[in-house]
Parts: structure tokens; sequence; C-alpha cells
């Protein structure tokens, strides 16, 4: 890598913490050199419990040795998805298991490297496993944004909210719910602000994104 390029490495990988997990110590220090040379920040973690021990943040990816003493590679895969940790998992075993990494890459891991690890694989998988943290950060603030949204409402507008996206007239509403029907509108409108949408197509998208049980309706 020419200078020009090492320079446009780092300030791309600005930020960016690749975090490595392998009880072999020598193996540990030597994938760093080698990640630390592109330009990331790295960390060395010699057990799953350890890792686990630490706040970890992003942005960044996962570099894990799938055969740990203690704690195995699989084992703190789950850990990491159970505690809602977003980076992604970059497996490395000494020995291909062919079983074992379609498993892994079933719960969401990036890829399932074998030692020695071939540079040009090992940086391709970091590459995809950055992509998919960045995907992963921006649904979150997504789906963050609408719930803030939902936060706002009252338990009434709430409660129309959720009878507007199953596609009910506001005369049903107002039935359903004891309360005029132009008041309805008047809870229908704030709704509609509050949400910032503009649509009835747009608001049912907002409350799908969120898990919130609706029927398909058009506006």
């Amino acid at each position: 890598m020419s200078a020009l390029e090492a320079t446009a490495a780092q300030i791309a990988a600005e930020g960016t913490t690749i975090y490595i997990v392998d009880d072999d110590a020598a193996f540990g220090k030597s994938l760093k050199r080698l990640v630390c040379a592109e330009g990331y920040r790295a960390e060395v973690f010699a057990s799953g419990a350890e890792f686990l021990s630490r706040s970890i943040t992003g942005p960044g990816c996962i570099l894990l040795d799938f055969r740990m003493s203690g704690m195995s590679g699989i084992e703190l895969q789950t850990r990491i998805l159970q505690a809602g940790i977003s980076l992604p998992v970059i497996f490395l075993s000494g020995e291909a298991d062919i079983p074992v990494s379609v498993n892994a890459m079933k719960q969401g891991a990036i890829d399932f490297l074998i030692k020695p690890i071939d540079h040009i694989e090992l940086f391709r998988a970091i590459e995809l496993g950055l992509e998919r943290f960045k995907s992963i950060e921006a649904a979150n603030r997504y789906k963050a944004s609408i719930l803030d949204r939902l936060g706002r409402l009252s338990a009434r507008e709430r409660e129309v909210l959720e009878e507007v996206v199953k596609g009910r007239l506001n005369k049903q509403i107002g039935y359903d719910l004891g309360i005029a029907e132009k008041t309805v509108k008047v809870h229908r409108s704030r709704v509609m602000e509050k949400m910032e949408v503009r649509s009835l197509a747009e608001l049912v998208h907002l409350c799908h994104d969120v898990n919130i049980g609706i029927n398909p309706v058009s506006d």
C-alpha cells in the first residue's frame, strides 16, 4: 500500500475499532498488528468473558475465534445477540466445519475464515462487516425516531392511531371508543402531525416498521 493509500485508509477507518477475541495470545497480537497496519484501531480479548465485561460500542466489527477454551465462539455470538450488541461477527477457525459454519452464518455472522487467514479475504470480510454495521445503525436510528414520535402521542391519540392503521373509518372508531366522529378527526389530525406523515399509507408503513400490528390498507 502506498503512503497515499495508507492515509486514505486511515481516514476512512477513523473511529473504527476491530475487536479481536482469541485465546491464542500470539495469534491475537499478530492479528492486531495486521489490522492496525491497515489504519484501524484494534483491541484484543483473551476470552468471551473478558469481551463481555467491557462496554463495547461501534463503529467496528468482531474477529472471533470459533474454538476457544471456556466460552466458545458460537456461545459468545449468542450472548452478543442477546445483549443487543450490533457489531457484526467474523469467525476465525483452525479447521473447516461446514455444519458449524452454516449455523454461524444463520445467526448473522459475516464470514467464517480458516486459519492461517488469507489477508485479502480478511479485509474483504472486515469491509463487509463495517458496511453491515452502518446498515444496522441506520435502521436503529430510523426505528428510534419512529418510537420517539409515538412517545409524543397522548393515550387517546395512540388508540386512534391503532384503529386508523387497521383501516377503520372515523365513524367506526368513534363508536368503538365512545367519542364523537369530529373528535376522532381532531385526534387523527394530531396523530398525523406528531408522526410527521402526510398520508395514511406513510403512517401504516411507519407502524409496520416498529411491529405495531396492522392490516395493510391504502390511502
